[in-house]
């Protein structure tokens, strides 16, 4: 049997086709959401790293206004749209020893909130790549079994029996499900390396909004 591609395509009826072109897509739509999803994490790291590096600067001096005021507001990644949103939130809490306790609270309401938003932003387009996984092997099984249908009335129309007659049929039927097969497993991988990057963020945001908190509770300390 002629396993090119024009002769396999020459060979499928009607609703392999079709199954075949919504594999195609499947495949499209998650190489798509990869691709995409690896740029933004890797910038987003990179521009995390330079905001650690020049926010901790400005906290070394221990003047957490300074670093309110500081304007590192443009391309700071996933950190620093978190550690600036807890800044924003300390420089509108009111101000003495009396509200110390009303103004890290409202700091650790700020850094949750932007948190969450920063994860929810990560986990965008996952959900293609979980879909396609869990999905195009079924899709593509759909195709075999309606090639293996078609196949045996084939053999029923003309009348004659033994697995020679159907063989064909069935191996290009089988080729629906090794299409799914291949469309799913890059899909699947890809998904749980994504995911696995987004939990080890969320902890390294977890990690910053809780040093971010000590130095406020520090700063308070001081007063």
């Amino acid at each position: 049997m002629d396993f090119s591609l024009p002769h396999l395509w020459a060979s499928m009826g009607l609703f392999a086709r079709m199954i075949a072109i919504i594999l195609l897509f499947m495949s499209a739509a998650s190489l798509l959401v990869m691709f995409e999803r690896i740029v933004v994490f890797a910038k987003s790291r990179s521009e995390s790293y330079r905001f650690a590096e020049k926010m901790a600067k400005v906290l070394s001096g221990g003047d957490l206004k300074a670093a309110a005021d500081a304007g590192l507001t443009k391309q700071v990644g996933h950190i620093g749209r978190v550690i600036n949103a807890g800044l924003l939130a300390f420089k509108l809490a009111p101000l003495g020893d009396a509200h110390r306790d009303t103004a890290i609270e409202s700091v650790a309401r700020a850094l949750e909130r932007q948190a969450a938003r920063e994860v929810q932003v990560f986990k965008r387009g996952l959900g293609v790549l979980a879909t396609v996984g869990s999905t195009a092997p079924f899709v593509g099984l759909l195709g075999t079994v309606m090639g293996i249908v078609n196949a045996f009335q084939a053999m029923a129309s003309s009348g004659s029996g033994g697995l020679g007659t159907v063989s064909a049929g069935i191996a290009e039927a089988l080729i629906t499900t090794a299409f799914g097969l291949l469309v799913a497993i890059p899909a699947v991988m890809a998904f749980n390396f994504l995911q696995g990057w987004v939990d080890a963020r969320a902890v390294d945001i977890s990690e910053s909004s809780n040093e971010f908190l000590d130095a406020i509770s520090k700063h308070y300390a001081k007063g």
